[in-house]
Order: C-alpha cells, then structure tokens, then sequence
C-alpha cells in the first residue's frame, strides 16, 4: 500500500448487511456481472466480520482493521495505525500516526468523502454523526437510506457529483456505505410485498440492483487516475437462519462476510483526429 497511497485514488465500498452465500452464490450463477468482472478469479474472498452490527464493523474498518480472512492467520493489514507490538503491521501495510485511517489518509493529502447509506451515516443525530464526521466532506438524504428502492443510483449521482468537482490534481478517498441490502429490501424483487417481507431471495435481488447501478460508480472514481477499491460486507445478516433474524448476534451468517479488493484503471480519452473524407 505505500506504493499506492499518494499515487492513486482510494474507492472503499461497504454492501452493508450482504450475507456471503449469497453473495457467493451470485457470483458463481452469472447474476452479478458488472461485479465479478473485478473480482478476483470472478470470485469473493470469504473473510471474517471485524463486528456484527454496522457501527462496530465501520468503527473498526476506519481504525485499520478489514474483514480478516477466514483462514490461519496472521495476516498482514493493508492499512494500520502506528501501535507497539502489532502482528499484522508488515512492512508493505500504509502505517499513519492517527486514530483512524481517513484521518491518515488527509493527513497523506486525501480529500475524504463519505456518501452514507444507513442510519448511522445520517447525521440527524449524535450517533449518526459519529462515522460520518471522520470525513472532511460527506453526504446523506433520505433518498440514500434504507427505504428508498433507488437509494443506490442516487448514492452513485452524488459520488459522480463529488469527483466532478474535485480539482484533478487533489487526491480523493471515497466512502460509500450502500444500503440497497439492508432490509427493508422486499421492493427490490419483482411480485414481493411489504406482506410477504424481506427474504434470502429479496436479498439477492437487491445485490442484483446494486450490481446494475455499480459500473458508474467504478467509472466515476477511476476516471481521474487509477483507483484502489475495497468492496466488502460490513456483517451479514439471517431470514430465520437457526431461528435467528437479523444481526448483532453471533451465527455464521452475521460472521462471514465477502470482500475484494482491485485496481480500477483509467480509460483514456483519445483526442480528436484530423478529419477524414466521407467514404464514397
């Protein structure tokens, strides 16, 4: 990583509540394309929560601490603060001197942007300003939260707003929590009602509506530079799984989380050539 901070752009992605199997399973069908383009080998890793619950999960992400992956570890961090002692600060890990890594990152020159989804990320109250309020700049609207069926096209509109109007010379770290899976999300599968609620399949069909949006969300943050991107699970969440509905609470379904990161590359715009006769 510290050959890529400084130089390139950073794109972080929380699909907030989606479930690895699912995710996994997309994937693997062909259903989730634009995605499993960038995925490395066309599939997820799966790795561990750092938390159950969004605010646990994000509060330990922005400190360093990604979803781990499921296997033996140690595993060395992309990202970790200065911390005496640490097993999984490596040599190549982007260390900061700072409590968390969006701090780090304004501190390495980064405009850092925050385009929240849920209700932590709303600001309409102390605890919805806390995550939020790590960033220099960040965005919320009703339209962005967890009832809105197009929350996350407008998400995406804002991010292309954002980079817009960032000067091209200024590096940018964006954040965007997405909603779109958290429930309610029975809206996003065709013939579901608010009656028959939110299920492992209505789940799905909202990855699958994120998937049809989320091109111009790579197009937009690769588009000054190239881009590092992180697109993960904060937790998962269970549809009577064991009994059990919801997160912040301990099954497998909430633990297990699917993660990838990749660089996104620039498309370059070629100039206009000399004009050609018209063909006969």
């Amino acid at each position: 990583m510290n050959a890529v901070i400084g130089d390139h752009d950073l794109l972080f992605v929380t699909l907030d509540t989606l479930r690895y199997d699912v995710a996994a399973e997309l994937a693997a069908a062909g259903r989730i394309p634009r995605l499993a383009r960038h995925l490395p080998g066309g599939r997820w890793e799966k790795r561990h929560a750092p938390g159950s619950f969004t605010y646990a999960s994000h509060q330990a992400m922005f400190a360093g601490f990604l979803p781990t992956p499921a296997i033996p570890g140690p595993h060395p961090r992309l990202f970790a603060a200065r911390f005496a002692g640490s097993e999984t600060t490596a040599p190549d890990t982007f260390v900061y001197d700072t409590p968390d890594l969006v701090s780090g990152l304004a501190g390495a020159g980064y405009h850092t942007v925050c385009v929240g989804g849920v209700g932590f990320f709303n600001r309409r109250g102390a605890l919805g300003s806390v995550l939020p309020g790590l960033f220099e700049e960040s965005h919320w609207e009703p339209e962005y939260g967890v009832a809105s069926p197009t929350s996350f096209e407008e998400q995406v509109a804002c991010a292309e707003r954002v980079v817009a109007g960032l000067a091209p010379e200024r590096r940018l770290f964006l954040f965007v929590n997405v909603s779109a899976l958290h429930q309610p999300n029975w809206f996003h599968l065709p013939g579901a009602t608010r009656a028959s609620g939110d299920t492992r399949a209505t789940h799905a069909a909202a990855l699958e509506y994120v998937d049809r949006h989320i091109g111009r969300l790579f197009a937009a943050a690769s588009s000054r530079r190239r881009c590092f991107a992180i697109v993960c699970s904060d937790h998962g969440t269970t549809y009577g799984d064991d009994g059990f509905t919801g997160h912040r609470l301990g099954h497998e379904a909430v633990w297990t989380v699917p993660y990838a990161h990749f660089f996104l590359s620039t498309t370059p715009v070629r100039p206009p050539g000399p004009a050609r006769p018209p063909t006969p």
